[in-house]
């Protein structure tokens, strides 16, 4: 069977830090780039972060670069997402997925990971 599971998610206040993390588990994970993506209250799914296969290319959507970092270890079959800086904004349910190729269709999807920043 296969899963991707998320964790890390909780409730932070503007400025605050968050590690995101997504274990797979069913299918090669190494062979799949994976990603990031949200969705935030009574709004369509927002594409945040994506990583190589073998983690040598990274790609954020404009509004994370330089607060947010995608990164993974295929001996752990995990993908991370370090959140800093955060802001209202960024409350949303994030959930991770993972494709062979970056132009292919999601294969997998995680049951996602809820964040909420508020003070």
């Amino acid at each position: 069977e296969v899963q991707l599971v998320e964790s890390g998610g909780g409730l932070v206040q503007p400025g605050g830090s968050l590690r995101l993390s997504c274990t797979a588990s069913g299918f090669t994970f190494r062979d799949y780039a994976m990603s990031w993506v949200r969705q935030a209250p009574g709004k369509g799914l927002e594409w945040v972060s994506a990583i190589t296969w073998n983690g040598d290319s990274t790609h954020y959507a404009e509004s994370m670069k330089g607060r947010f970092t995608i990164s993974r270890d295929n001996a752990k079959n995990t993908v991370y997402l370090e959140m800093n800086s955060l802001k209202p904004e960024d409350t949303a349910v994030y959930y991770c997925a993972g494709r062979p190729g970056e132009s292919s269709p999601y294969d997998y999807w995680g049951q996602g990971t809820q964040v909420t920043v508020s003070s």
